[in-house]
């Protein structure tokens, strides 16, 4: 009888509704039942309480943890409005993000009966059968369909099925037991010699939308474009007997071939050889999930980043040839040129989705092309950490999926492996790790003197400057148009007739203003006091985009990103320079301008008199000073003495206008009445600050 593949992710623009419908049922099934059948490697109870590794939770948690995350997904999808076991819900609902290898995570005693989270899995099956057969279904099932959260339950279950087979890979060899579903390959034989392919150079264009036919998670939506350099690839994945030269060179007792990174975790770790290796009296031996075997030599050797990085150091030495891992777009080209395809109805080309076998392979079993295991096998690291791509959004019920990561200490793994199944054999899928961890992965390098540059993937968490990237770059609320924009747009009629050589945005905080300046100067400088302040729009120029969090309620936050070329200033960016400056103590460079802009400023200096008597030396002669501001003197910013107006002397109002006049009308005059414009900053998703700001322009007489 011919085998019975796994199902694969289903295409969710099916327009036959009822064939999706069974379709996604039997995906469901499949996957919950094959999941627990995973467990019954397990030898006893014991083996579900005793914790493979301290840097995670016992088996245990993960057998139940898979099915409380349906139950609460389909109530925020309100799919359902009551919960099967709301201590199960609560005690099976988060994980341990393992962030350091010294971190030992969550102790806990008070863990259901294996039998307990069985029975509850049991109700959670019928559960989510029953609403796939019963609720109603529309064609095509997209992001914002609340049929993705039944989509994403079982993506998630699949994630696990992997990620479990490696602790259950970790746990006590006397804890687990054979099982006719997961069969180790047989094959093994002598390891090929690798050699090193080349690559044409070429494009990679990534473009997946919220209505792709196939589920995703939220790093993987989005545009992403990029020129890969040519460069060699080696054959095949680095096999346990390529790597076994390193080991007997000595490569995990010389610190030169180690980045400081990973000569911290081979300190902590006191590692000889790789994890699943094993050796007495000189014999070799390889720890599979339910066995230990003699060492395949022509499998696939199974290593974290940092191992991998240091057998490329160590390559690189002893070839005096530039070797590296790939990076991510460096893989996609691999995957072109080898003509890789996605998983189809067909047994895979591939050592992926247990098609074949219940653990590795040999190298030089699945061609792709001139490669081998492009696909399959065994995960890939690349030297790419991971980051979102243009338009990057998380889905709104699973907003921390991807946004932790987002930390430039999660590297992306590519390719699959053998259990690699659904989402995870997609050529777009992203999954990163941590560098020191453990998965079922292993390395190819490549040979090439290009470096390719990862945009940040750093999240601004500060609550201040997320509020001003928020108002410099972000949404409108209540109807009041961008502050920046505004004030650009209200000096176009007064500068339409004035040279356009330079100008000069004091007290840039964040830096739109500059931006909006430059598509009608040629040259912008915008100055802050704040180094933070200037480093957003610095990012802005060298990235092309800002990411933010914004604080919704309490420990609650939503994620932004804004990019130039959104706003369309992406072309007018080489235009515009930051620095940092003290707007009452400016260096002599900063002079000759045509039009100044200090907004929101005036009332946050500490000196606000000694910067207007002096500002002039800053502009030509009939050049444009535009100040706004809405008068909001504190003491904290400026000394009472130092206030310009805003307080009674001699029983008489003096206001900040009269202030500015005393100031000015030595060197210029005032062209128009004062204006006002009103601008709204974000607090929280409820708490916004509505303001006023009066607008002066003043022209240059002498």
């Amino acid at each position: 009888m011919p085998h019975r593949l796994f199902p694969r992710t289903p295409n969710l623009q099916n327009p036959d509704t009822q064939a999706l419908r069974a379709e996604i049922c039997a995906y469901f099934l499949a996957t919950f039942d094959t999941y627990e059948d995973l467990f019954n490697t397990l030898r006893n109870d014991e083996a579900y309480y005793q914790k493979p590794i301290n840097l995670r939770h016992p088996l245990i948690f993960y057998l139940g943890h898979t099915a409380t995350f349906f139950v609460n997904k389909l109530i925020l999808a309100r799919l359902i409005d009551t919960r099967i076991n709301p201590r199960f819900e609560s005690l099976f609902a988060v994980g341990v993000d393992e962030m350091g290898w010294d971190d030992l995570g969550v102790q806990r005693n008070n863990w259901p009966t294996v039998s307990e989270v069985k029975a509850y899995r049991r109700q959670v099956r019928e559960l989510v059968k029953s609403i796939i057969e019963i609720t109603d279904l529309q064609s095509p099932i997209h992001w914002q369909h609340p049929w993705w959260a039944i989509l994403m339950g079982i993506e998630h279950e699949r994630i696990h099925l992997e990620t479990s087979s490696v602790l259950i890979r970790q746990q006590h060899i006397a804890l687990v037991q054979q099982s006719e579903r997961w069969q180790a390959c047989k094959l093994s034989g002598t390891a090929p010699e690798n050699r090193l392919i080349s690559v044409p150079a070429g494009e990679v264009n990534l473009h997946k939308t919220n209505a792709d036919a196939y589920y995703g998670w939220d790093n993987e939506f989005g545009e992403h474009h990029a020129t890969v350099e040519c460069f060699q690839a080696s054959q095949y994945l680095v096999s346990n007997q390529e790597f076994l030269a390193f080991v007997e060179a000595g490569g995990y007792q010389t610190p030169d071939y180690w980045l400081p990174e990973g000569a911290s975790w081979l300190d902590y770790s006191q590692a000889k050889m790789p994890t699943f290796w094993l050796q007495s009296d000189r014999s070799w031996q390889l720890r599979l999930m339910t066995d230990i075997i003699p060492m395949p030599w022509d499998w696939p050797v199974e290593v974290n980043y940092h191992e991998a990085k240091a057998f490329c150091n160590w390559k690189q030495t002893t070839t005096d040839l530039p070797i590296r891992l790939p990076s991510e777009d460096e893989w996609h080209r691999l995957y072109a040129v080898a003509g890789c395809a996605p998983v189809g109805a067909e047994s895979a080309k591939a050592n992926v989705h247990l098609d074949h076998f219940a653990s590795a392979c040999p190298v030089n079993h699945f061609a792709q092309g001139e490669f081998f295991d492009v696909t399959g096998n065994v995960w890939q690291w690349t030297e790419t950490p991971i980051y979102p791509f243009a338009n990057f959004e998380v889905h709104p019920l699973y907003d921390d999926f991807t946004t932790p990561t987002f930390d430039a200490r999660h590297n992306l793994i590519k390719g699959g492996s053998f259990i690699s199944c659904g989402n995870e054999t997609l050529n777009t899928a992203r999954y990163a790790f941590r560098r020191h961890f453990f998965q079922h992965a292993g390395f190819r390098y490549i040979a090439s003197d290009k470096v390719q540059t990862v945009p940040s993937s750093h999240y601004e968490t500060d609550k201040l400057l997320s509020e001003y990237a928020e108002f410099h770059y972000g949404d409108k609320y209540f109807n009041v148009p961008n502050f920046s924009v505004q004030l650009v747009q209200a000096a176009l009629p007064i500068i339409a007739n004035l040279p356009r050589a330079k100008a000069l945005d004091l007290g840039c905080a964040s830096g739109r203003a500059s931006f909006e300046l430059a598509r009608h100067f040629a040259q912008v400088t915008g100055i802050d006091f704040s180094a933070r302040f200037i480093g957003q729009g610095i990012q802005m120029i060298e990235e092309g985009n800002l990411r933010y969090t914004l604080q919704d309620e309490g420990e609650l936050v939503s994620y932004k990103t804004r990019s130039l070329s959104d706003l369309g200033l992406d072309d007018i960016a080489e235009k515009v320079a930051f620095y940092q400056g003290d707007a009452c103590n400016l260096g002599a460079q900063f002079t000759g301008y045509d039009f100044i802009l200090a907004a929101n400023l005036i009332d946050r200096l500490y000196k606000p008199t000694q910067f207007l008597e002096a500002i002039h030396e800053r502009l030509n002669i009939g050049g444009i000073l535009m100040l706004a501001s809405p008068y909001t003197w504190l003491e904290e910013h400026t000394p009472r003495e130092e206030w310009i107006g805003g307080f009674k002397h001699d029983g008489e109002n003096v206001t900040t206008l009269d202030g500015l006049k005393g100031c000015l009308l030595a060197h210029f005059r005032l062209i128009q009445a004062p204006m006002e414009i009103p601008f709204v900053i974000r607090e929280t998703k409820h708490k916004f600050q509505h303001s006023l700001s009066e607008v002066t322009f003043w022209v240059r007489l002498n």
